[in-house]
């Protein structure tokens, strides 16, 4: 995942250096972003979903705390939005 990143960062400043301007333009940077945080929360939901499955099994009571913690990762995509639209 680094080395992309790192692969990316090369690309966008080569391509900056050739045409002498932005790489990227303002939409295109708001749909990275976005992008971005999206990718990000997937991640996180990926273990935290699991986890909290493993404890409802277990314990039924614990459904609600699962379902927020579950959906808490996805308060960064909607930053993300909001970002882009403040901004934009």
């Amino acid at each position: 995942m680094y080395e992309a990143t790192n692969a990316l960062a090369d690309t966008m400043i080569a391509l900056q250096a050739e045409n002498g301007g932005p790489a990227l333009d303002a939409e295109g940077a708001a749909a990275l972003a976005v992008g971005l945080a999206a990718l990000a929360a997937g991640y996180a939901e990926r273990g935290i979903g699991s986890a909290a499955m493993g404890a409802i099994a277990e314990d039924r009571s614990l459904f609600g705390l699962g379902l927020v913690l579950t959906v808490l990762p996805e308060t960064l995509v909607i930053l993300a939005l909001v970002v882009v639209f403040v901004v934009g």
